[in-house]
């Protein structure tokens, strides 16, 4: 054991490095004052900067570090398979060696995410610095709140680029061309939100993102906000400033969901107007559904054809994933990642989104 530690012992340090920098974030987080400081001042600029480095490149920096990630590990699996069969009288010390080396890499890429972006879980979020807070919601409210939403559907639904079948057709390339745009409006009332947005990036792997069950990434690590360009373009817009909700240092998805609503219903792109309504209108839809289906029924009657054309086709492509092994797998991890930051809802926060609507609209 003592040989082990002396050969390896760098690596020993590397470990031990490691789990003092999680131990530090999992004892500390919890102080609010201090996960502010760090992200306001630290992680929040740092991210900026990788953001603007990205940007300097027309592709997902994000995907290209991810492929690169898995070509690297594959390798130093098959290195590693080589390595431990020549060593012959000591392949047991050379697997643990190298075992050890890639759970150190391992380690590291958590301290490191736990960092620039774990901090945010812990942090003063939207209805902090708003004051405006999810309430538990009355029926009367939530259906109202329902009615005018499929009224503002109905205003816009004409306003978009439609195809020959009348499917929203605005191209994906004008709809990430004015995601610079996407919070013009509500900066005024909210002036913490505004920021320099770099805008979004297309994934090149877009089809894999949706049979995981993913609109939109935004990754820590590169500053880079990156959307799904396989999924139905009407709700683009919206995932677009979800994303960019992100950006802005707000890690709660409800809080994220209820951004990319208000910020689209307020910019001047009428894209991004009905994206915003439409689906604002699926949340409250689907929340009021449950609580009261002919009520629910009475309101989607009253929404225009194109609007309910759009709705079928989005159904229908997500349908073709749901309920795989993959989009199973992909979301359990996904809700253990949130739940292990203290998002306790886990992936049900997405309809606590819901609360905050009917709070701000009523």
């Amino acid at each position: 054991m003592k040989a082990f530690l002396r050969k390896y012992k760098k690596l020993h340090i590397w470990l031990l490095a490691d789990l003092l920098a999680l131990l530090a974030f999992f004892s500390l987080r919890g102080q609010r004052p201090l996960m502010n400081a760090i992200a306001d001042h630290f992680t929040g600029p740092l991210r900026r900067g990788l953001g603007k480095l990205s940007h300097l490149v027309p592709f997902s920096v994000m995907e290209l570090v991810e492929v690169l990630a898995i070509l690297a590990a594959a390798g130093y699996v098959i290195w590693s398979a080589v390595s431990v069969a020549r060593a012959k009288g000591r392949r047991r010390e050379r697997a643990c060696g190298l075992t050890l080396g890639a759970l150190c890499a391992v380690l590291t890429v958590w301290a490191g995410f736990c960092l620039l972006w774990g901090v945010n879980y812990w942090t003063d979020g939207f209805q902090d610095k708003s004051g405006i807070h999810a309430r538990p919601v009355a029926l009367e409210d939530l259906r109202a709140v329902t009615e005018y939403f499929a009224d503002r559907v109905a205003e816009t639904a004409g306003d978009v680029e439609r195809d020959e079948s009348g499917l929203f057709a605005v191209p994906r390339e004008e709809i990430l061309r004015n995601s610079v745009h996407a919070y013009d409006g509500i900066t005024e009332d909210f002036p913490f939100l505004a920021f320099d947005d770099p805008g979004v990036k297309p994934m090149f792997f877009s089809r894999l993102m949706s049979a995981l069950d993913f609109t939109g990434f935004y990754s820590s690590f590169t500053g880079e906000s990156n959307v799904n360009v396989d999924s139905p373009a009407c709700m683009l817009p919206s995932t677009v400033a979800h994303e960019l909700a992100h950006q802005r240092g707000f890690a709660s998805e409800q809080e994220c969901n209820f951004l990319a609503v208000l910020a689209s219903t307020t910019c001047a792109d009428p894209a991004y107007q009905y994206s915003g309504w439409l689906i604002g209108y699926v949340y409250l839809g689907n929340a009021l559904y449950s609580q009261d289906p002919e009520g629910y029924r009475a309101i989607r009657e009253t929404l225009p054809e194109e609007a309910r054309l759009d709705l079928a086709y989005n159904n229908a492509y997500w349908a073709q994933f749901q309920d795989t092994p993959v989009q199973k797998a992909s979301s359990k991890v996904y809700d253990g990642i949130l739940k292990s930051y203290g998002d306790e809802r886990g992936v049900q926060s997405y309809g606590a989104v819901v609360d905050l609507l009917v709070a701000y609209y009523k």
